[in-house]
């Protein structure tokens, strides 16, 4: 596990005390539910998670601050399926608090993706008003897995579960994971390579929903991606981090609308 892995997952146990110390938010009533399974799987399209990021430990700064509403709404008039909200303060400057303001802001459902180790920050979620969570196989046991996915469940959350390799891959599939995201991202050394998806997505069984993240760039990759059975893409830096975020979504947008022949993973 990388260093910088470490120190968020050792700053993440003290936001959970922090939470069960000072107690969970207010159940928002007046937010309502959206089918986030549904929305990125249609078919014959490979439909796009749009992210709104602003920092990461390996990037830096990607995008100056700004309203994640306004951002929302972007991405929702261009044709993202859904939204993806980075809520980790100290190490991508999201915040929790965005997250009920951008769902009365838009349609679309919204993922809450952070560093989810324990059932409150899944309580919390629902209460913020999240359609989905993120969570990462290689960051829970399989026992932690299961109890996390049934607790969706319960809430009527759904759980994107993350994995890396094969291990991470069939532990998932075994607890029950209806929709799963295959990280590009190398957790051990946050290297990034397409051909992780090519790899794994082929595994998976066509009754799930398979999400590629980390790396897409570009119209030519959702084109290579869609060859490996790939249903959507969760983009963050690509879209933070161009001159023209409208330009950029309406490309990858467009490019998972359209079939074309299989093309290599932009350099």
């Amino acid at each position: 596990m990388h260093s910088l892995l470490k120190q968020i997952l050792d700053h993440k146990r003290h936001e959970v005390a922090r939470l069960k110390r000072d107690g969970l938010p207010p159940e928002s009533e007046s937010v309502r539910r959206s089918d986030f399974r549904k929305a990125i799987s249609v078919p014959g399209r490979v439909s796009v998670i749009a992210e709104i990021k602003f920092a990461s430990p390996s990037a830096g700064t990607i995008r100056e601050q700004s309203d994640p509403r306004a951002i929302g709404r972007l991405y929702e008039e261009i044709g993202a399926a859904a939204v993806s909200l980075i809520t980790d303060e100290r190490f991508f400057r999201g915040n929790p608090n965005h997250l009920p303001l951008l769902k009365h802001s838009i349609s679309l459902p919204v993922l809450r993706k952070d560093f989810i180790i324990d059932e409150a920050q899944i309580l919390e979620s629902a209460r913020l008003g999240a359609d989905a969570v993120l969570l990462i196989a290689r960051l829970l046991s399989e026992g932690q897995l299961r109890d996390f996915l049934a607790a969706c469940r319960d809430l009527q959350l759904e759980a994107l579960v993350e994995v890396h390799d094969r291990a991470d891959l069939e532990q998932t599939v075994a607890c029950g994971a209806g929709i799963i995201g295959i990280n590009n991202r190398d957790l051990d050394t946050f290297e990034v390579d397409l051909t992780t998806t090519a790899e794994l997505a082929p595994l998976v069984a066509a009754t799930h929903v398979v999400v590629s993240e980390s790396g897409v760039k570009s119209g030519e990759d959702i084109h290579y991606l869609r060859g490996f059975g790939v249903h959507t893409v969760l983009v963050g830096t690509s879209l933070m981090g161009s001159e023209d975020v409208a330009g950029k979504l309406r490309e990858l947008v467009e490019a998972g609308r359209k079939r074309g022949t299989q093309a290599e993973p932009a350099a």
